[in-house]
């Protein structure tokens, strides 16, 4: 998919997207003056992909309300020092269903639930003369999955919510919630009868739109977070075949030089100009600091091994007084230390001048566009949401607990191999016991995965995010006392006070009422 497509169809179809979100009725308006050739079926899904592209969502912010990128600070990776962002005053205890973070995620997913069930309403109505079967099939199956990827971020960070599968008019639309079983059930239906009808790769001038793979690796993830561990055995087995491979750079990766990778499973597409807004801010950052809301813990970085490929604690390697030497190269390609240049057109060195005294490298610019466009305004970088290396350690983690352990080992390497980092077998033995893997296979994720927006999504599945609000609390930084909230609080997000407030039939989820 070109980034431009969505451009393009927001002023083609309605003029900006301001208009376009406050449409009166938007539903009739669309049945009655669209959806009556593939070219409006094209353009109906490409307003799908659009809301990925929300603040809440993929994009991100700085200095605004956190979206999926920074939710590695949800947990022990990273710090969200403008608190009022969300992660920073989720940590320390300082929210309640009113906290303006959790109705952002919310109507950002439902708005694009929305959309979706917009587009698999009409599109089935096109004629066939009007739209190939081929096109037809691979556009409802888009829908699908990406109403699945709405519905699995609601079902993983809000539980019990509200299973919408058809448009709705104002009468329809007060309703109770679901119980998350019923919204996990339909998730994994609809990612499966996508899978079916996605084709594995779309034409060069298409990339971006979803694939089979995409679906797949998607539905390993949401069987991995419901334990069903035969389930992502099976699905990344068929994922094996489809051409992925691990990009030779891991820091090219985070640019958009990498954004063409046979790695990348699925990102959200982003593009950069003056004039539009369709850019992102995940990556953005000001000039005297890096990205400083979103920062690097200390137990992080010091859960990175030595080249050695053996703890800080007990690698003859370490250097406390220059810390990213002889490390994991994932750390250096991940985390600005002291002196390190973080704006290059500046040739400007990082002053450790943050709460935790590292600075974020992974995904944020170094400089200004060259067109001029400073690293602080909206930028083109794609945001990975699944990729192989994730599907390589879904895999292992599968196979630790069914205790299949034999091709733990080949799956880890071929993720270390790439940073560079020795194998299993070399380090940390043969014969290893399923307590050992499963100890590799966490930590092989941690430092991989780091800055991906995933680890509250590992910590919840683990049920290790009291350990990791501790961890976090140890590290004493400055003005942040994590703090985790007893009764399932600091693992499920609480429904909207202004959702609650506006429909009498949906209620509060149990652990924060």
């Amino acid at each position: 998919m070109k980034k431009i497509l969505i451009i393009c169809f927001l002023f083609t179809f309605v003029g900006c997207k301001e208009a376009f979100l406050e449409r009166g009725s938007l539903t009739q308006v669309s049945a009655s003056t669209f959806w009556k050739s593939e070219a409006d079926a094209k353009l109906g899904i490409n307003a799908v992909y659009d809301a990925l592209q929300d603040r809440p969502q993929f994009s991100g912010n700085l200095n605004g309300g956190a979206g999926f990128p920074m939710y590695d600070c949800f947990g022990d990776n990273a710090y969200n020092n403008y608190k009022f962002e969300g992660p920073g005053n989720f940590m320390i205890a300082s929210v309640d269903p009113s906290t303006p973070f959790f109705n952002f995620l919310w109507v950002s997913s439902y708005r694009g639930i929305g959309r979706a069930n917009l587009a698999l309403q009409n599109i089935p109505t096109i004629p066939a003369n009007l739209i190939s079967d081929v096109s037809k099939k691979s556009l409802i199956a888009q829908a699908l999955f990406l109403r699945s990827l709405f519905y699995m971020n609601l079902a993983v960070y809000y539980q019990d919510v509200p299973l919408i599968l058809k448009v709705q008019n104002l009468d329809e639309a007060y309703v109770a919630k679901n119980t998350y079983q019923e919204v996990s059930d339909q998730i994994i239906k609809d990612l499966k009868a996508a899978a079916l009808d996605l084709p594995i790769a779309h034409p060069a001038n298409e990339y971006g739109y979803a694939t089979k793979g995409a679906a797949l690796g998607l539905l390993a993830r949401f069987d991995l977070y419901n334990k069903n561990y035969q389930g992502v055995m099976d699905v990344t087995n068929q994922m094996t075949s489809l051409g992925y491979s691990l990009n030779t750079s891991y820091s090219q990766l985070f640019t958009e030089q990498g954004e063409f990778s046979r790695e990348i499973v699925f990102s959200v597409r982003f593009f950069q100009d003056a004039l539009s807004n369709n850019g992102e801010t995940f990556s953005s950052t000001f000039i005297g600091i890096p990205k400083v809301n979103n920062q690097p813990m200390p137990n992080l970085v010091k859960d990175y091994y030595c080249t050695d490929g053996r703890p800080i604690t007990t690698s003859p390697l370490y250097n406390a007084n220059n810390q990213k030497a002889n490390r994991d190269p994932r750390l250096s390609a991940s985390v600005y230390f002291r002196n390190d240049i973080f704006m290059v057109d500046l040739n400007r060195p990082f002053l450790g001048n943050t709460a935790t005294t590292y600075g974020l490298k992974k995904y944020i610019r170094n400089s200004a566009s060259t067109t001029g466009i400073a690293p602080f305004n909206p930028g083109g970088q794609d945001f990975i949401v699944l990729r192989y290396a994730d599907v390589l350690l879904m895999r292992a983690e599968a196979m630790v607990e069914l205790n299949q352990l034999g091709t733990v080992y080949s799956l880890v390497n071929q993720v270390r191999a790439r940073a560079g980092m020795p194998t299993v077998e070399s380090v940390e033995g043969t014969n290893l016991s399923q307590l050992q893997l499963r100890t590799i296979v966490r930590h092989e994720r941690r430092v991989e995965l780091a800055f991906e927006g995933l680890r509250f999504f590992d910590l919840k599945r683990w049920g290790e995010m009291q350990q990791a609000t501790q961890r976090a609390s140890a590290d004493n930084i400055a003005g942040y006392a994590a703090s985790y909230m007893g009764g399932g609080k600091s693992e499920i997000f609480p429904i909207p006070q202004t959702e609650l407030d506006g429909n009498e039939f949906l209620k509060q989820n149990p652990a924060w009422q």
